[in-house]
This record gives structure tokens, C-alpha cells and sequence, in this order.
């Protein structure tokens, strides 16, 4: 029995989309793209809070084997890149190999035909040969335990699911974490707010962004002279790589950042006190460093106020803090994140022999270069475990997986195989070793984040530089997976 496509793709995001131009390059049309939305873009679709945008800037932030858009910003906004993935979507004729609406419930491998089996939420099913899973990292909001979230009588939501229709002005506004989403939205929120608390559960270090926009003449040149804006994509890159040391304990990059963030605090907050309230004791890059330029001058308003006590529980009236107080408010937001440990969100994934991907990943996802499992023939991640950055963009790994699996596929009509299925020593070995160079990272330092899992396993980033990530996936090795060829 034949499958109904050679390859079928989770989520329509930059990964998805990403992956589906690879295929049309090579030559491949049986394909589809499964997306749970009504349109694509991943989390630039989903993030529409105010004051929503990368912190990579533009010309890094795009795929190096496509046309570049014209860019208007160093930094670019959420409206922007969502409206470029659109385009590039239409422009490459990818719209009839997506479908929308198409809520993933359930993959299994079949082990007879040597396919997989997909089951959406609505009931359909189809069958692909190859399943790539391209939903990402930070797409399900998470609330951090935090208690009485529906109990509040006023209104409520996560940043990712912003409520546009509901107006802050002149609203008593409670903002709940300070992470790179918060500290994006906060400087929005605090102009138009009666008054403004920021629960801050951990300071973050802060640095500069230095976002402008591009003069008409700059982006003029950009457009007409593409080796001079891939010159400047190369200098963005280079200059990324090098703060990889950042991410190292005690690496002289990394207190070369703590010395910026220290003197961006020194210089945007007028009082002391509140600048120590708002300085990190944790290792450099223990957490994600957030870059931003007018987020510190939020908390030198008359009507904004930061709140360090814990928060005990949500109530009806507001929020209970561990000392006993009631703030009371008419809205809360909640920057608090997104679950990132399970990779797979709702979507059960079973393998050979029926085997459940969340049982053998209870102790922590991982995987072969973050995207090969052993028992899961066929089956690759993007943006998988241990493939997210701390210092450069994670465009930049996609194209690394994207050529890797594309090497995979390949591998597979060679030897006339109907799977591939990475060796467990294989796995073993690689994610022995990476969790070795890890533990020297900034990440494993003694800091909760959403990094790693509670008992200090570093899950979701990779162990060196880009460079390095491209060395790793730039060949592939067929004797590296067991051949599953036909009957």
C-alpha cells in the first residue's frame, strides 16, 4: 500500500514553510503541510501583542536561500515578517500544499506498511512515509503554577493571546513576568494605563537593541545591490557568533555583557534602590538576556510600579502577594511564557511497536541532533531538543536541519528504503556528549528557566556556536540509522 504523500509537516511556521521550500526545491510535490490555524506564520501569527518584534535584526532573520524583503526596520515587527512568510508562501507556490484547519490529534508508525498513520482532531486521517514535526518551541502558554487564574473577576490573558479587543486606558493593569515578550509589550501598556505593576518573579539582564529605522536611501541600495545587504547579513552573523562566550560561565564574553547590562541599567534608571531590584544575581545567560532599548525607562513613571513579593494566588479583586497585600486590578496580562519541556504539546506520537514518544521522553526530550529519535523510524523534529540559541538566529539552525533531512530523503531512494531509524548508541552517545559540554554552559548554572527541566538537564539549547551546528549536520551518515527496506 502506497501512502496518500511522501512526506507530511507539522505546523506552517518558519520551520514548516522553511522545510516545504527545501522539498519544492528538490523536486518534491507529494508532500503536505498540516497546519492547526487558518493561516500560516507560527508564532508570528499567534504574537500580536503591542511592540512585538524579533531581537535578531532583519537581514539575519530571513532565510539566506531567498529573496530578501525589503526590509524597513534593523529590527524587524511582528506585522512585517508575518506579511514577508505570507508572501513567500504565495510567491513559491506553497499555498496548495497546505492545509489549513488541520489539528494534528494523533501520529502512529505503522509497522507493517512502514508509514505513518495521522489522525487529525476533526476525524480525517492520512498516511506519509515521512513525518516531520515542525510545531516548535514556544507556542503553548503556560501560567507557571500560578494559582486562581480563572478566578479573577476582571479581564484576563496570556501575551500570546492578546485580547485587542479589550482597552487599557485608563485601566488599573497588572503585567506578570519581565521576559522578552513582557519587556517587548510593557513600554506599550504603561503610556496608557491609570497605573501599571510589574510582578517580577527574577530580574533579567538587559542590553541595548539600538533599533532604528532604515533610511529610504538604505533600504533603496539594500534592494538594488544584494551582495551589499548579504555583507551586511554576514557582519550581523559574525558579530553573533562571537557572543556565543556569553553563554559560557565565567567566559570574558560573558562579563563583557555583564558590564553592558550593568551600565544599560546604570544609565536608564533614576533611582538606586530600584536599579538593584531590577539587577540579576544569577549567572550571566542563566536566563534568556533580554534586548531592548526603552524598556528600563518604564520604571522611572510616575504611574508604573515594580512588585518583587511572590505571588500568593489570583483572586476575584486582583492579585494576593505573599505578604498579604491585595492589588487589585482591572485587567491582568500574563507574560509568563510558554511550556517548552514536552515538544510535543497535545499531539500523541507512537512509534515502533506502539511505543509512546511522552513515555520514553518522561526523564526529558532528546534526540540525534535534535531531530532523530531511535524507535520512531522516519520521524524528524525541527527546532527539536537542544537546537534553540542564546546568540545568534534559529533561522540559521533550521537550514542546517533542513539540509540534513533533505540528506536523509535522499539517502532513502538511494537505497530503495521505505525507513530510517537512528541507532540508540548512536543517540546515546551524541546526547551523552553534549550534556558534558553543557554542563559548562551558562544555562546549567544555578537558575531556574525554561531551559532545562527541574533536575537541571538542559533540554532545549544547543552545546556550541552555529559553526559548530553546521559541522555536526553537514553530512549524512546512513550508517549512522538501521535501514528499513522492503518486504
Amino acid at each position: 500500500m502506497r501512502p496518500d504523500y511522501n512526506v507530511a509537516i507539522i505546523g506552517a511556521g518558519f520551520a514548516g514553510v522553511g522545510m516545504a521550500l527545501r522539498l519544492k526545491r528538490d523536486g518534491e510535490e507529494s508532500f503536505v503541510v498540516l497546519e492547526k490555524s487558518s493561516r500560516v506564520g507560527g508564532t508570528w501569527r499567534d504574537n500580536v501583542y503591542p511592540g512585538a518584534a524579533c531581537d535578531v535584526q532583519s537581514h539575519l532573520y530571513w532565510f539566506s536561500f531567498e529573496e530578501q524583503p525589503d526590509w524597513t526596520r534593523l529590527y524587524p515587527p511582528q506585522p512585517e515578517i508575518l506579511s514577508q512568510i505570507e508572501r513567500m508562501v504565495n510567491r513559491r507556490g506553497l499555498a496548495p500544499h497546505i492545509r489549513f484547519r488541520a489539528e494534528v490529534a494523533e501520529a502512529a508508525w505503522d509497522d507493517a506498511e512502514r508509514f505513518w498513520r495521522v489522525r487529525l482532531a476533526s476525524g480525517d486521517t492520512l498516511t506519509a512515509r515521512v513525518l516531520i514535526a515542525a510545531w516548535g518551541q514556544l507556542n503553548r502558554p503556560s501560567f507557571k503554577g500560578i494559582e486562581g487564574v480563572e478566578s479573577f473577576a476582571g479581564e484576563w490573558f496570556h501575551s500570546a493571546r492578546w485580547r485587542h479587543d479589550i482597552s487599557l486606558a485608563g485601566k488599573r493593569v497588572a503585567a506578570i513576568g519581565n521576559g522578552p515578550s513582557a519587556a517587548q509589550f510593557i513600554p506599550e501598556v504603561a503610556p496608557i494605563a491609570q497605573h501599571l505593576e510589574v510582578f517580577q518573579r527574577s530580574p533579567a539582564y538587559v542590553v541595548p537593541r539600538l533599533d532604528r529605522a532604515f533610511t529610504n536611501e538604505e533600504r533603496q541600495q539594500f534592494m538594488a545591490e544584494p551582495d551589499r545587504l548579504f555583507a551586511n547579513r554576514k557582519q550581523f552573523y559574525d558579530e553573533h557568533e562571537t557572543w556565543y562566550g556569553a553563554m559560557r560561565q565565567n567566559h570574558p564574553t560573558a562579563e563583557e555583557f555583564k558590564a553592558i547590562a550593568r551600565a544599560h541599567l546604570e544609565a536608564q534608571v533614576h533611582d538606586p534602590e530600584l536599579r538593584e531590584r531590577l539587577w540579576p544575581d544569577y549567572t550571566m545567560g542563566c536566563k534568556r538576556i533580554v534586548i531592548m532599548d526603552d524598556f528600563y525607562p518604564v520604571f522611572n513613571r510616575p504611574n508604573v510600579t515594580l512588585v518583587t513579593e511572590r505571588i500568593a494566588r489570583v483572586e476575584p479583586e486582583g492579585i494576593r502577594t505573599a505578604d498579604g497585600a491585595l492589588h487589585e486590578f482591572d485587567v491582568i496580562i500574563y507574560g509568563t511564557g510558554f511550556e517548552t519541556l514536552s515538544f510535543q504539546g497535545p499531539v500523541e506520537i507512537y512509534g515502533r511497536n506502539h511505543r509512546s514518544l511522552r513515555e520514553f521522553w518522561k526523564g526529558g526530550p532528546e534526540a540525534f541532533l535534535g531531530m532523530a529519535i531511535p524507535g520512531f523510524p522516519n520521524l524528524f523534529y525541527l527546532y527539536g531538543p537542544n537546537t534553540n540559541l542564546g546568540h545568534n538566529s534559529i533561522l540559521l539552525m533550521l537550514e542546517c536541519q533542513f539540509d540534513y533531512i533533505a540528506q536523509a530523503l535522499r539517502a532513502m531512494r538511494e537505497h530503495e528504503a521505505e525507513g530510517l531509524e537512528i541507532r540508540p548508541e548512536v543517540h546515546q552517545r551524541f546526547n551523552r556528549e553534549l550534556q558534558e559540554i553543557l554542563a559548562g554552559s551558562s544555562w546549567a548554572a544555578s537558575c531556574a528557566s525554561w531551559y532545562k527541566t527541574p533536575d537541571g538537564r538542559v533540554t532545549n539549547n544547543w552545546s556550541g556556536s552555529v559553526e559548530d551546528y553546521k559541522k555536526a549536520t553537514a553530512r549524512f551518515e546512513p550508517e549512522d540509522y538501521a535501514v528499513l527496506r522492503a518486504a
